[in-house]
């Protein structure tokens, strides 16, 4: 069987956005004026935000052949390829969830600002890698869920 009639296909398309979000995307996002080339940024962490996305787009090229190409355990590979993505967005959460323990915001008043959503009377501001990353784990987890009901069908 082949990636494209082995029965996950859906799956292998989910993961292949999830991996785009972390892999490449994020070079977009990150590699301008709003990060890496941001003169108000101290130099290493410049150097550290374009380790980060070097490092993403490697896992990404990887993840992108573990669930493309063709070879025996594709089950396991699709799972592999999800890890590296759970990795990478778990990794965005507990910087999230833990930026009181080291004086992190999701925003610098010089990069990407937070948007207003219309809920209820007062429009919400929502940070964009707070809804990007949400997003493309609603998206992982939709793939897993896809790839444990071909594993018990």
């Amino acid at each position: 069987m082949d990636a494209f009639t082995d029965g996950n296909l859906i799956a292998r398309i989910l993961l292949s956005l999830v991996t785009i979000g972390y892999g490449f995307i994020t070079i977009l996002a990150d590699i301008n004026a709003t990060h890496a080339t941001n003169p108000a940024w101290t130099p290493h962490a410049r150097f550290h935000v374009v380790w980060q996305i070097a490092s993403y787009a490697g896992l990404g090229l990887l993840a992108l052949a573990l669930i493309w190409a063709p070879g025996p355990y594709a089950v396991a590979r699709l799972y592999l390829a999800a890890a590296f993505a759970a990795a990478v967005y778990g990794g965005f959460f507990v910087a999230l969830f833990t930026m009181r323990l080291y004086g992190g915001r999701t925003f610098d008043d010089n990069g990407y600002r937070p948007f207003a959503v219309p809920l209820g009377r007062r429009p919400k501001l929502w940070d964009v890698n707070v809804t990007a990353f949400s997003a493309f784990s609603v998206v992982l987890l939709a793939a897993l869920a896809l790839l444990a009901g071909a594993a018990g069908a």
